[in-house]
């Protein structure tokens, strides 16, 4: 309990005359000052009030971003890359579509089978990128897509042979000169046949890029022959990371 010394001076024998005062009455009037029903009715109603603007205010605030993502996807979708809907064979013979890989990254060169040495190097580069991002158990797997610019000399057994020395994952995808033309167009790909030489063998002039597609099928990325693979690795693991669904179906 608090008390209070009062010191008074005793003026007969010269001393001190001490006296305790306790402050009973003083606290008994602070407690009756406590917040009476009404005042706490009146809190009560402001929390009420603030929570439900709070909660109207989130409500707007959801629905602005919903409206500002569905314009963003019909714009990226306007003019993104591969925004076509390709339909081509795979090296087993399967009809594959762009639906097919929906909801997956992708990692997309095109090339041919009889290319010397930039596309076998550029493919290693690709597929390398794929298996260095495996051995990171919080990304989700990336697909290795190789389509031909040769239609001619690369059907599916062809495909199906060159695949195979790169990485367990790798399709390769060819169709008709008219399927194959449709896809690379989607993708801006440039494809020239050269002369063909006494044996009947030529070379495809071509784009050379690695193209990063989201798993909204839109195009994100892209990789020329100066990116290496660790520039390459860093870049999908940046672009997943970050990513954000554009289309809530897919």
């Amino acid at each position: 309990m608090l008390v209070v010394r009062c010191i008074v001076g005793n003026v007969r024998g010269g001393g001190l005359l001490k006296t305790w005062v306790h402050p009973q009455r003083p606290l008994r009037r602070l407690l009756s000052r406590a917040p009476g029903p009404a005042l706490r009715t009146r809190v009560a109603g402001s929390l009420l009030v603030g929570g439900g603007l709070l909660a109207a205010w989130w409500w707007v605030d959801s629905e602005k971003r919903q409206q500002q993502r569905r314009r963003r996807v019909e714009q990226l979708k306007q003019v993104s890359l591969g925004q076509g809907a390709f339909s081509l064979l795979d090296h087993s013979g399967r009809r594959r579509t762009k639906a097919d890989f929906l909801g997956r990254w992708v990692l997309l060169y095109f090339g041919f089978t009889h290319c010397p040495d930039i596309c076998p190097e550029e493919l290693d580069k690709l597929c390398g990128a794929v298996a260095a991002l495996d051995q990171d158990a919080t990304l989700p797997p990336v697909q290795p897509l190789f389509v031909t610019v040769d239609p001619e000399r690369d059907d599916p057994p062809a495909l199906a042979r060159y695949v195979r020395d790169f990485h367990p994952r790798l399709i390769g995808l060819t169709g008709t000169p008219e399927e194959v033309k449709r896809a690379g167009r989607d993708y801006r790909v440039y494809a020239s046949a050269g002369p063909k030489d006494e044996d009947g063998d030529y070379i495809v002039d071509h784009t050379i890029l690695i193209y990063l597609v989201s798993p909204d099928g839109l195009f994100l990325d892209y990789y020329n022959r100066m990116k290496d693979q660790d520039q390459i690795v860093a870049s999908v693991r940046n672009h997943i990371k970050n990513y954000e669904p554009l289309d809530p179906d897919c």
